[in-house]
């Protein structure tokens, strides 16, 4: 079975208020077996609207990276992040 990504582009615009995401989110990211592949660290913008933050989380497949995002834990958490940062969040299916 392929697995699934979340790749998520992230510019926090409140970092205060953020902190109610970075509180909430990982009781959602634990249940669903999230892995972090790729979190912050350098990046180099080559085309697009750049982004302050970067994100890669692998999950076991395409319908558990939904299921995460879905979930009651996450939508708690994505309610504490309103009005904290601009995001682009895609869920993958990988090869």
């Amino acid at each position: 079975m392929a697995k699934g990504y979340w790749i998520a582009f992230v510019t926090v615009t409140d970092i205060e208020k953020y902190a109610g995401y970075r509180q909430h989110a990982p009781a959602a990211f634990q249940k669903y077996g999230a892995r972090f592949l790729v979190q912050g660290g350098d990046a180099i913008q080559l085309e697009g609207q750049g982004f302050q933050r970067h994100v890669v989380i692998e999950f076991d497949s395409k319908e558990q990276a939904l299921a995460c995002y879905n979930s009651p834990e996450y939508q708690e958490a994505r309610a504490n992040r309103s009005g904290a940062c601009e995001a682009n969040i895609v869920v993958v299916e990988g090869l």
